[in-house]
């Protein structure tokens, strides 16, 4: 429910306020507000507008009209240079970004200097304004000779249109600007729609589109409410030609069910169940260990490795190295650049998690640390990193995404069984394989039906390479020259000689 805010911190204002439609920084028509949570402290960061669906549909009819009416879907040069002005803009305000993504998501401050904040930073607007240039927009296909008549052909590649982008709150400033460069270079128009919990990495792009850049107004929408239904609105608007979406396989599902009655073209990124095999020529020792990296960011993401396949002849060894590792997790005040882990992102989550750890009780896995709410922490959404032995492939605690600091381990055979076991679920979003045998672990990493794989501990990382999902992890892929295609139509096109030749 939309509320007027209720700050409580004696701290200033940390973050923009305001929405961005049709190139001017607003409040909502309403001129109500949300707050902005902490999740470390519980405490009252701030204030931000809180949208209706008359904001919204400002907002769609801005976009629409800005990609109908201009010439930013066919000024390739003109893109890039905006694009451009928004990476330095961006990059002139990194740390104060920082700060504000560590206060807002809870997110632990080692985590910014990788994934959360400045591996995007660097390539997520740059690399798809560079493609701009060398991108094929049009080919020539061979002419044909189809009834008496000689036809040149070429294919054109377009934009989609308006592009409705709803973002999720784990890795916030990853997600929104992966979406945007790519959105925008392609030349369409966009609604953003972030999550209500953390809301002020987004009205901040917003500030800077509006202060820092020559985009025209209305090329970018952002719109941030408290109702996360809203987003709904932008999937069921006919003047919305496509949704890219990044959170739950279930809201996913939702989308692509209600974006069929207009024909939208969807991106769905969604959940994940990884499994990170180690196999039985691998150092465990040195290996397995690393499993507590799943702990990163409270294990709040949707390629964590949280199934840990081990063989069975050294189950118990590997259960034994894994619980160490994990009771030796740094976690707690995320500003703390000691810590791994920080708070879930609210309460209700928090919940679900412990819900999670109850169920893998009852039905039989056991606790090997961890399992709870951590009695030194008072205050904040923390739990404990936790990891479950005896665990069956069948168990809810290895089927389900927790979204949590929880780690099942599994027993296998040989190769082909750990291959097995990694596939059999619902999810295929990404995975891991270790072994002193680099081609052996490629050969696993190939049978896996994934979207992505470290081999050994290698990233596949980066704005040029493709991230998505098989089976319920999915439809399409974000960033890379599939993500960039994605975001475009092609249109086939024959015209004969002129009359008079």
């Amino acid at each position: 429910m939309s509320t007027t805010t209720t700050t409580t911190s004696t701290s200033p204002q940390l973050g923009e306020t305001r929405m961005l439609v049709d190139g001017k920084l607003v409040e909502s028509r309403s001129g109500r507000s949300f707050d902005n949570i902490n999740p470390a402290t519980e405490e009252v960061l701030g204030s931000t507008t809180d949208a209706d669906s008359g904001d919204m549909d400002r907002a769609i009819a801005a976009a629409r009209r800005a990609f109908d009416a201009t010439s930013w879907s066919t000024d390739h040069a003109f893109r890039r240079r905006c694009l451009e002005q928004l990476h330095h803009a961006l990059d002139a305000e990194r740390e104060e970004l920082r700060a504000e993504l560590i206060a807002e998501a809870g997110c632990p401050a080692i985590a910014t200097f990788g994934p959360q904040l400045d591996w995007p930073l660097d390539d997520a607007l740059r690399w798809p304004a560079e493609l701009i240039s060398t991108f094929p927009w049009e080919r020539t296909l061979p002419d044909t000779e189809l009834f008496g008549m000689t036809s040149h052909r070429v294919v054109w590649k377009e934009a989609v249109g308006v592009v409705g982008a709803i973002c999720p709150w784990n890795y916030p400033v990853e997600v929104v600007i992966g979406k945007v460069g790519q959105i925008l270079a392609t030349g369409n128009t966009a609604v953003v729609k972030p999550a209500p919990d953390t809301p002020w990495n987004a009205t901040r792009l917003g500030r800077l589109i509006a202060e820092h850049t020559d985009i025209p107004p209305g090329v970018i929408n952002i719109v941030t409410s408290s109702d996360h239904a809203l987003g709904e609105q932008l999937v069921l608007d006919p003047r919305v030609d496509m949704i890219s979406f990044t959170g739950s396989t279930a809201t996913g599902k939702r989308i692509a069910e209600k974006a069929a009655a207009t024909m939208k073209r969807t991106f769905l990124e969604l959940g994940g169940k990884s499994a990170m095999i180690v196999l039985d020529d691998a150092d465990l020792a040195a290996t397995v260990p690393g499993a507590s990296f799943m702990c990163m960011h409270a294990g709040q993401g949707c390629a964590m490795q949280t199934r840990l396949l081990v063989p069975r002849n050294r189950y118990d060894e590997a259960v034994e190295l894994v619980t160490a590792a994990f009771a030796a997790v740094s976690y707690g005040d995320p500003t703390d650049p000691a810590n791994l882990a920080g708070p879930l992102i609210n309460a209700k989550q928090r919940e679900r998690v412990l819900g999670y750890i109850e169920k893998g009780v009852q039905e039989g896995a056991r606790l090997t640390t961890g399992g709870g709410v951590p009695a030194h922490l008072e205050r904040g959404f923390f739990v404990e990193p936790t990891v479950f032995a005896d665990v069956d492939n069948t168990m809810t605690v290895a089927r389900e995404e927790i979204f949590g600091p929880v780690l099942a381990v599994i027993p296998f055979d040989d190769d082909a069984d750990a291959v097995r076991i990694a596939n059999d679920n619902d999810y295929g979003l990404s995975g891991g394989v270790f072994s002193a045998d680099r081609g052996r672990a490629l050969s696993v990493a190939r049978r896996l039906r994934v979207g992505s794989a470290m081999v050994n501990g290698g990233l596949f990382y980066g704005a040029d390479s493709p991230y998505g999902g098989y089976k319920a992890s999915g439809v399409g892929r974000q960033n890379g020259l599939e993500g960039f295609e994605q975001h475009l139509q092609t249109k086939a096109v024959g015209f004969a000689d002129d009359v008079d030749d």
